[in-house]
C-alpha cells in the first residue's frame, strides 16, 4: 500500500513541477480541442442495472446490460454511464459510441482473474498474429472497435488490470494467446481519456489503433517496473493523436509510437501521423519516448516537447530493424529534462524480433529527419548512441542545445555512431565525427 500512496504522490508531485515550469513561459499550449468534451444530457448509473461495489460480485451483466442500453436506445447527444464509488469487479466489456464512460473518485472497475474464459478476437491485420503468440489474442479489458464520441473520464477513478496474473503466465511460459491490453479502440475516431487512473494492465495499457483524433490527458498509468510489456500509451497506425499532461510508471516504454510488425504493416500500410506527447513526466527501466519498433506502415509528424523522464533505461528511443520497411520520418523532441539514464538518446536499426520467417530481408527502414532539441540530463551513463544501416543510412539527424551529462567514464565513448549523416550545435559531450557542424550541412539548417 505505502508503495502504491509512493506512486500516486510521485505522479502528483512531478506532474505540478512540470505545470509549473511550463507555464511560466505562458498560457498552456494544449492540442486536445481536436475533439471536443462531450456532454451528456442522458445519465444512467452502473448501480440502475444491478451493478454492485463490494470488490466481491461479478459486475459483467450490469455492464454489458447499461452499454446495451446506450446502443438501442440512442439517446440524442448520447449517454454517460457513472460508476460510483466503489469496487466493481468484472469480466472484460465491450463500449459502444455516443457514450461517456464516467468513473467517480473512489471507484475501481476492476478485472476479474478468470482468464479461462476471457474472449479471443481476430490478430491486428497489420500484425499478422498475435504480438506474442500465432493465432488470435485475448480481448482487451476494456474494447472498443468502430466506435465514434466516445469519452472514458471521471473524478480520478481506477481501471485496475489486475495484470500479475497474465504476468505470472508470461514468467511461466504458459499463455496460449496474447494477452489482454488494459484498454483498447479499434478502428475508432473521436476518443477522450482523461482524468482516470489505469493500473496493472496485463500487457499495453492504452492502444489507440487504425483511430483518429483521439485525445489521451491528465491519466496517471501505473504497473511494478518488472512487469513485463507494461507500454503506457502506443498510438499504433493512427493519426491526430494528443497525448498530454500524465505521468506514467511502468514496466516497459511510457509512449511508443507504433504502425505494424514487418510485412503484415507493409501490406496493410496504414502510417501513424500527425501525433503530439506533452508533458508526460514518468519512469521505467525501458525508454521513456519511443518510436518503434513496429514502424512497417511508417511513422511521420511526431512531436514530443516538455518531457520529463527519471530513473528509465533509455531517454528517447527511435528503433526499427532490417525487414521492418516503412519510414520514420520529421520526429522532434524537445525540451526534456531527464535524471538516472542509462543512454540519454538512442536511434538504431537493430531493434525488435521479427513475427515468422517470412519477413523480406531487402525491406529496409527509410529514416530521415529526426530532431532533438533542447535536451538536459544528468546522472546519464552514456549520452547517445545513433547506428543506422549500412545499405540503409539514417540522414538529417539534427542535435541542438543537447547536454547530457553525468556517470560517463573515459573508457566508455559518450557517443556510438554508424550509418548516419546529420548535424549538431551545442552539444554536450560532442557527439561522433558523423554528425558536422551545420555550416558544414544543409540538411539540419531549418531546425537550428
Amino acid at each position: 500500500m505505502f508503495r502504491a500512496l509512493g506512486s500516486i504522490w510521485l505522479c502528483y508531485f512531478f506532474l505540478q513541477v512540470s505545470l509549473l515550469f511550463y507555464v511560466s513561459y505562458g498560457n498552456l499550449v494544449t492540442c486536445s480541442g481536436i475533439v471536443p468534451m462531450r456532454y451528456r444530457n442522458d445519465k444512467i448509473s452502473i448501480t440502475d442495472f444491478g451493478g454492485v461495489g463490494d470488490g466481491r460480485t461479478l459486475n459483467t451483466k450490469a455492464f454489458r446490460a447499461a452499454i446495451y442500453r446506450i446502443q438501442h436506445l440512442r439517446r440524442r447527444g448520447g449517454t454517460l454511464l457513472y460508476v460510483p464509488p466503489g469496487v466493481y469487479l468484472t469480466e472484460s466489456f465491450n463500449l459502444t459510441s455516443h457514450m461517456t464512460l464516467y468513473l467517480a473518485r473512489g471507484a475501481v472497475i476492476k478485472s476479474t482473474q478468470d482468464t479461462w474464459n476471457w474472449p479471443l478476437i481476430a490478430p491486428l491485420p497489420s500484425y499478422g498474429r498475435g504480438r506474442e503468440h500465432p493465432g488470435g489474442r485475448y480481448m482487451s479489458f476494456i474494447h472498443g472497435d468502430g466506435l465514434q464520441d466516445v469519452v472514458i473520464t471521471g473524478e480520478n477513478g481506477t481501471i485496475d488490470g489486475e495484470g500479475a496474473i497474465w504476468w505470472n503466465m508470461w514468467r511461466q511460459g504458459t499463455l496460449q494467446f496474447t494477452r489482454p491490453n488494459l484498454v483498447e479502440f479499434v478502428n475508432s475516431r473521436g476518443i477522450i481519456i482523461s482524468n482516470v487512473i489505469f493500473r496493472n494492465s496485463p500487457f499495453w495499457n492504452i492502444h489507440p489503433v487504425y483511430c483518429s483524433n483521439v485525445v489521451i490527458r491528465y491519466v496517471t498509468i501505473l504497473a511494478p517496473p518488472d512487469s513485463p510489456n507494461t507500454d503506457g500509451i502506443d498510438p499504433d497506425s493512427s493519426s491526430n493523436v494528443c497525448i498530454e499532461d500524465s505521468f506514467i510508471s511502468t514496466g516497459d516504454d511510457l509512449v511508443a509510437v507504433k504502425s505494424g510488425w514487418d510485412e503484415y504493416g507493409i501490406a496493410y500500410g496504414r502510417p501513424s501521423s500527425r501525433i503530439t506527447i506533452r508533458r508526460v513526466t514518468g519512469t521505467s527501466p525501458f525508454s521513456g519516448i519511443a518510436v518503434g519498433s513496429e514502424t512497417s506502415g511508417g511513422v511521420e509528424n511526431v512531436l514530443a516537447e516538455n518531457i520529463v523522464l527519471y530513473n528509465t533505461g533509455i531517454g528517447v528511443n527511435v528503433k526499427t530493424n532490417i525487414g521492418r520497411g516503412g519510414f520514420i520520418k520529421n520526429i522532434t523532441v524537445s525540451e526534456v529534462f531527464m535524471e538516472n539514464v542509462r543512454t540519454g538518446i538512442k536511434i538504431a536499426g537493430d531493434t525488435g524480433d521479427h513475427p515468422d520467417n517470412n519477413f523480406n530481408p531487402n525491406a529496409l527502414p527509410y529514416v530521415k529527419g529526426v530532431t532533438f532539441k533542447n535536451i538536459w540530463g544528468v546522472k546519464v551513463e552514456r549520452a547517445g548512441s545513433i547506428q543506422g544501416l549500412k545499405n540503409a543510412p539514417f540522414t538529417g539527424i539534427c542535435l541542438s542545445k543537447v547536454n547530457l551529462h553525468g556517470t560517463t567514464g573515459p573508457r566508455s565513448p559518450p557517443w556510438k555512431c554508424s550509418d548516419v549523416s546529420g548535424a549538431a550545435i551545442e552539444v554536450s559531450p560532442w557527439p561522433c565525427a558523423e554528425l558536422t557542424s551545420p555550416q558544414q550541412s544543409g540538411s539540419c539548417a531549418s531546425h537550428f
